[in-house]
């Protein structure tokens, strides 16, 4: 059985079901992953803001990630055949045709803040859900400090620039210090290395920088900045991620 801590006595989580729009109850019926799970009522549910470790699920030739098992067995430990509220903060069905939403039990435990503080997933916001990515992002970090769960485990260690370019097509956090930034018709480009072509770089485009100017968040500011910045790796003249929404990148020397 996998010990998980109760978030409920965290900070963070005070006032956090009034922060979102609460929608539907159910009992949790089945277990998928360790991020998604079916109810009682025919729904599956995907619970946004965090990527748990990945069974094969039927997939051919998909290796299962490390400590996939163990995530399960930790959301199961959490709901399996109980009560859940869930609550939303942006989009709300995926194009799997799956609820994307937060899930408290009835004490008001937050599911995903459970999840993160127990290292048995990571946080993987997108630009049309960003509610409390912030209070993940605190639990997420606290689990990385004390090393648990996946945070023990090398195949989840955060990247350094130079060390991306064997994880292309991968989720990643890769940490560094911005060598540049440019603006090339809009587009933002942070360079973490000499040689744009060949070095590790995240791209915002001009469509994604509304929601960075919006927050005030400069980008062009963060040359020379020590930064964490989380997403998929593509091959473009190198190692890149995309970021399409600021909580992707988190600034470490303030």
């Amino acid at each position: 059985m996998v010990a998980v801590p109760s978030a409920a006595s965290y900070a963070e989580t005070d006032g956090l079901l009034a922060r979102l729009e609460a929608g539907e109850q159910a009992t949790v019926a089945e277990v998928v992953d360790g991020d998604t799970l079916l109810l009682d009522d025919g729904w599956q549910v995907r619970l946004v803001g965090i990527q748990a470790p990945k069974l094969p699920l039927g997939r051919q030739n998909f290796k299962k990630w490390p400590l996939a098992d163990e995530s399960k067995s930790a959301l199961e430990a959490l709901v399996l055949d109980r009560q859940v509220t869930l609550a939303y903060g942006g989009q709300r069905v995926d194009r799997h045709g799956r609820r994307l939403a937060h899930l408290f039990l009835a004490d008001g435990t937050w599911i995903q803040g459970e999840l993160l503080s127990a290292g048995m997933a990571r946080v993987y916001s997108f630009p049309d859900n960003r509610a409390v990515v912030d209070e993940m992002l605190t639990a997420e970090g606290r689990a990385r400090r004390e090393g648990a769960g996946i945070w023990g485990n090398g195949w989840y260690a955060i990247r350094s620039p130079g060390a991306t370019v064997r994880d292309i097509g991968s989720f990643q956090l890769v940490e560094g210090r911005v060598v540049g930034a440019a603006d090339v018709r809009g587009t933002i480009y942070l360079n973490f290395g000499a040689d744009w072509r060949s070095d590790f770089t995240v791209k915002v485009t001009k469509r994604s920088r509304k929601s960075f100017d919006a927050g005030g968040f400069d980008l062009l500011a963060l040359e020379g900045r020590l930064v964490r910045v989380r997403g998929w790796l593509d091959d473009y003249n190198g190692p890149m991620i995309e970021a399409t929404h600021p909580e992707q990148i988190e600034v470490l020397d303030y």
